[in-house]
């Protein structure tokens, strides 16, 4: 945190909570106080770590994590990824697919998370069946919804020397494009993204 940061963040909470103690009293100041530490307790709890993420793994393979926004079918997408990450059939590498299960707003609200898993299932079984067919194997996870927080727990039992987001066209959205240049001001690994067409 920069030094002049923490003065200001002092007196937006202190100056409110005098001022109105000095104008309207104790009825005014409490509810000020009240309002200030709930203001920061909500600004605390959104707030993420941006810290490096992971650790490289010390034993020599290379450990590839394939996060899957689609299902990855067409063998000529799976060349292309292949290619991006530096994957040959019959390679000493390590793999692994992860497929964030994405939640919808109200899904989200019920707690109904089911399909969105499921979804994410189909994806990742599409996905290592593509890899197998190009003589690759990997194991596959599904993640958070949110492709950092996704990675970032992956990446805490799984050391990889390389991250790779695969995206399609029809996937280029606001969150893919702010998890990409998070992933790459963060990630300790290397890190691509493939853009597949269509």
């Amino acid at each position: 945190m920069a030094p002049w940061k923490l003065p200001v963040i002092v007196a937006a909470i202190t100056v409110p909570i005098v001022g109105a103690f000095l104008i309207a009293g104790p009825p005014a100041g409490f509810p000020a106080a009240a309002l200030a530490v709930l203001v920061l307790l909500v600004v605390a709890a959104r707030q993420r770590p941006l810290g490096p993420i992971g650790e490289l793994p010390d034993d020599g393979r290379h450990h590839l994590l394939l996060v899957v926004a689609s299902p990855i079918e067409e063998p000529d997408a799976v060349r292309q990824i292949a290619s991006a990450a530096r994957l040959e059939p019959g390679d000493d590498a390590e793999v692994r697919v992860l497929a964030p299960a994405r939640i919808g707003f109200l899904d989200r609200w019920t707690s109904d998370v089911n399909e969105a898993r499921d979804t994410a299932q189909r994806n990742l079984v599409a996905t290592v069946a593509a890899l197998a067919k190009d003589g690759i194997e990997a194991e596959a996870r599904v993640g958070d919804e949110d492709y950092v927080q996704a990675v970032e727990d992956q990446l805490q039992t799984y050391p990889a020397d390389e991250v790779v987001l695969v995206s399609s066209d029809s996937d280029a959205s606001r969150d893919v494009s702010s998890a990409v240049e998070e992933l790459r001001s963060r990630l300790r690994a290397d890190f691509h993204h493939v853009v597949l067409d269509g």
